[in-house]
């Protein structure tokens, strides 16, 4: 039944551009009160069935003008929208309510302004005779790949409401695996930023007070006061020097991270890094194998399922591993001997999925070691963060300690010579 889920969704032609009427409405309610509104739809008679299954009794339907259905609006929609969307989605579904319904009702309780034009874009598609999938396929920026595929199979089958289950499922572990990864690097990050700040600060504000007045001391000042008084001279007259040198540094990172072959390179190295490599391969085999197991199980060919995993990889190596499995297999090749070729995957990965391969139920082996590799995810990263919090507070407190042990140095040494 995936199969032709699959092709449906690579051959649906691109749509031209079109405008969605918009309508103005006066309605009444069972006690009377008149309500106001306006509601994208294909016609007049659209508006006044939607108004009559909300309870309403329309009275004035005008249109106003025409709206662009390919949404271009400033805003996000985040995943954690998109989360809710399809949880809430799947359950109307799944009490048997019709899909533009679904789609009137979530559109009209979506407080995000963007996602919801989205979604009412969504259902004037639909309305107009349009499949679900290929109405999805018209906003890349919100559903990706791997969204459109499950959907169309889900249609295709007659288990839509299965399908928004399982990716409902699929985005919170996704949600909660970012979420762990963004809060192992928030506290380093935090830090850091703390004790540049403040070595700034000292630098340009505080020791220039100090040094004015060790000049009145007449004496030579120790080492380490002189370094610090040296460095702070260095920086007042290079401050901008050294701004500038930063922002090319940005840029030029920016700029390799986004050319193909540099990010390549940045991925590789990533994740050959001691500690954080280990970590990053486990978050990379948990994303594979979660997205992997979910498309199989929703009935998605392997070869498709594999090139949407690669896409949704983030980390080149990954993707590159991915795509040469993926040609290996459409020579005819079992997936376990490719994947252990490509030396990106633990070999305990390679056999668990050659055991699945075997049996037939590769979909539920994957989940099963995506749930694995997140445990081992959160251990990492826990162990990740118990390491490095000392680590950051030694540094922090040895950046404040240090300057101010070499600020009050010369103050020791005048009191010791008074006495």
């Amino acid at each position: 039944m995936a199969q032709p889920a699959a092709a449906a969704v690579a051959k649906a032609p691109a749509k031209a551009k079109s405008k969605v009427p918009i309508f103005i409405w006066e309605a009444k309610t069972k006690n009377g009160e008149v309500k106001k509104g306006e509601m994208e739809a294909v016609d007049a008679a659209s508006v006044d069935a939607r108004l009559k299954s909300l309870g309403l009794t329309p009275s004035k339907v005008r249109k106003k003008g025409l709206l662009d259905a390919n949404i271009n609006l400033p805003g996000s929609v985040d995943g954690r929208d998109i989360l809710i969307f399809v949880r809430q989605f799947a359950t109307m579904i799944d009490a048997g309510l019709p899909l533009v319904q679904c789609l009137d009702i979530l559109g009209s309780q979506t407080e995000n302004a963007t996602f919801r034009k989205v979604i009412f874009a969504i259902k004037v598609r639909v309305e107009g005779g349009s499949t679900f999938s290929d109405a999805l396929k018209e906003h890349p920026k919100v559903f990706d790949e791997l969204f459109v595929q499950l959907c169309a199979a889900g249609e295709v089958g007659g288990i839509l409401d299965t399908i928004l289950n399982r990716l409902a499922a699929y985005r919170e572990k996704a949600e909660k695996l970012k979420r762990k990864v963004k809060g192992a690097m928030t506290y380093p990050t935090i830090v850091i930023t703390v004790a540049i700040g403040v070595t700034a600060v000292l630098l340009l504000k505080v020791v220039p007070v100090f040094e004015k007045m060790f000049a009145d001391f007449g004496s030579a000042l120790p080492a380490p006061t002189q370094f610090v008084v040296d460095m702070s001279n260095w920086m007042q007259n290079y401050i901008l020097h050294v701004l500038g040198a930063l922002a090319v540094i940005v840029v030029i990172s920016v700029a390799v991270y986004r050319n193909p072959k540099g990010r390549e390179i940045v991925d590789k190295v990533s994740l050959q890094l001691p500690i954080i490599g280990d970590l990053l391969r486990k978050v990379a085999v948990a994303r594979f194998t979660r997205t992997l197991g979910t498309m199989i199980s929703s009935g998605v060919p392997i070869l498709d399922a594999l090139d949407v995993t690669a896409k949704t990889a983030g980390n080149r190596t990954v993707e590159k591993g991915i795509m040469y499995v993926r040609g290996k297999i459409a020579e005819g090749k079992n997936i376990s001997g490719p994947l252990a070729d490509t030396k990106v995957f633990p070999s305990m990965v390679v056999q668990m999925i050659g055991v699945g391969e075997a049996t037939g139920a590769m979909d539920q082996m994957l989940n099963k070691i995506a749930d694995f590799y997140d445990d081992e995810v959160d251990v990492g990263v826990a162990a990740l963060t118990s390491m490095i919090e000392p680590l950051l507070m030694v540094f922090l407190g040895g950046v404040v300690g240090g300057f101010l042990i070499a600020m009050y140095l010369p103050i020791f040494s005048i009191a010791g010579a008074i006495k």
